[in-house]
């Protein structure tokens, strides 16, 4: 059934947003604010339905025709830059909105390039339709779009991709058969570059012995292959620029660090505190920070501990500063309980995850309020984006 729509915004993911006469909500991906459309329904629940855009009846004027190949994920393809930043600011706004979660101050950073920016990409293959595909998994489906030059890396990946591609085929082709079994399982290439140990790729699980040089604020990290690291250069520099601004505001009053969700320990090396703590899940992220900052020279106290449980023997005071920067989930329930009890009279969270950070913050709310919230576009024509909020304690 085909229906025309009036979009009334985007919601966070991408998706147009409307209603059909009934009152339903119906979600229509590349269909933007404020357009006429008509959309062919292929998905129905009971208070929402889902369709697919067939005709632009009255266009936005933020609408473009796409810059270059569009590869699964990039949803705003076909919006421009400033109609991009308009719809993700309003998402973010509105999610604090409905927590009803004050915010006295808030910005969007910008600073890199629309595409051209990811140093790393994990490409997927299989055999689909008789023939090799190697590229990005397409929702809902998840069957793979074979990607011959990808829009949304870095120069010096997307020279390299047409010969990457070909080693993966002749390791999928060529040689004995229980080779080529064991690659078809891998499932996945991993690609990932920086400007001091260039482009470097494997198959499957990363080379143990494969270590990285990334370079943030001037300043380099050793991390392993499979290390975490963001994946927007231009756009990391801003916000670990933004971090160390926000720590050396209170240092004064809370010179005391403890970076919880570490990684190879970035944050709380660049600070450079008198004293800090870092904890980690991961144990081979937690040795490359004890690398990193004794090559800096940072008096260190690095765990490798799940956050949840570490915290339970730890103690931030009233001259602490607390960095969070979890995964997409969020910070574990015993760590939103250990802040909200702590004397931490600052805490800077880094997220990846509007909808995690908000719960967090809710959990916060009687302890912490809302001091400052940033946008970072780290992920540009994708639905994804990265937020700094400050919070600073409640007086008693």
């Amino acid at each position: 059934m085909t229906s025309t729509v009036c979009i009334a915004k985007n919601v966070y993911g991408g998706d147009g947003l409307g209603r059909l006469g009934d009152g339903r909500v119906v979600f229509v991906p590349g269909a933007w604010e404020g357009e006429q459309v008509k959309a062919e329904i292929f998905e129905e629940k009971p208070r929402f339905v889902r369709a697919r855009l067939v005709e632009v009846v009255e266009p936005s004027p933020e609408r473009v025709e796409p810059e270059a190949t569009v590869v699964p994920g990039m949803v705003y393809a076909g919006l421009s830059a400033a109609g991009e930043k308009a719809a993700k600011d309003r998402q973010l706004a509105e999610f604090f909105e409905r927590a009803r979660i004050p915010v006295p101050s808030s910005a969007t950073v910008e600073g890199g390039p629309q595409l051209a920016y990811r140093n790393k990409a994990v490409y997927h293959f299989a055999r689909q339709c008789g023939k090799w595909a190697l590229g990005y998994r397409a929702e809902p489906r998840r069957e793979i779009v074979d990607v011959e030059s990808d829009p949304l890396v870095v120069p010096a990946i997307g020279a390299a991709l047409p010969e990457i591609r070909r080693g993966v085929m002749r390791l999928l082709t060529q040689g004995s058969e229980a080779v080529r079994k064991s690659v078809e399982r891998q499932g996945n290439v991993t690609v990932r570059w920086t400007r001091k140990s260039g482009v470097k790729w494997w198959v499957g699980d990363a080379p143990a012995d494969l270590v990285l040089k990334e370079t943030t604020l001037g300043i380099d990290f050793e991390v392993p292959a499979d290390g975490f690291y963001q994946v927007n250069p231009a756009v990391s520099e801003l916000l670990a620029q933004a971090v160390v601004d926000e720590y050396r505001r209170g240092a004064n009053a809370a010179p005391e660090l403890m970076d919880l969700y570490c990684g190879v320990g970035v944050f709380g090396i660049l600070c450079r505190p008198p004293k800090l703590v870092g904890v980690e899940s991961g144990r081979q992220a937690v040795a490359f920070a004890k690398r990193n900052a004794a090559i800096h020279k940072v008096p260190a106290d690095f765990f490798a501990d799940q956050v949840g449980r570490a915290v339970r023997r730890l103690k931030a005071g009233e001259r602490t500063t607390v960095i969070v920067d979890p995964p997409r989930g969020g910070l574990e329930h015993g760590v939103v309980k250990w802040l909200a009890h702590s004397r931490a009279p600052r805490v800077i969270y880094v997220s990846c995850d509007p909808a995690t950070l908000i719960r967090d913050l809710k959990g916060l709310a009687g302890a912490y309020s809302v001091a400052s919230v940033r946008r970072f576009e780290m992920f540009p024509r994708t639905a994804r984006f990265e937020t700094l909020v400050v919070l600073e304690r409640k007086s008693a």
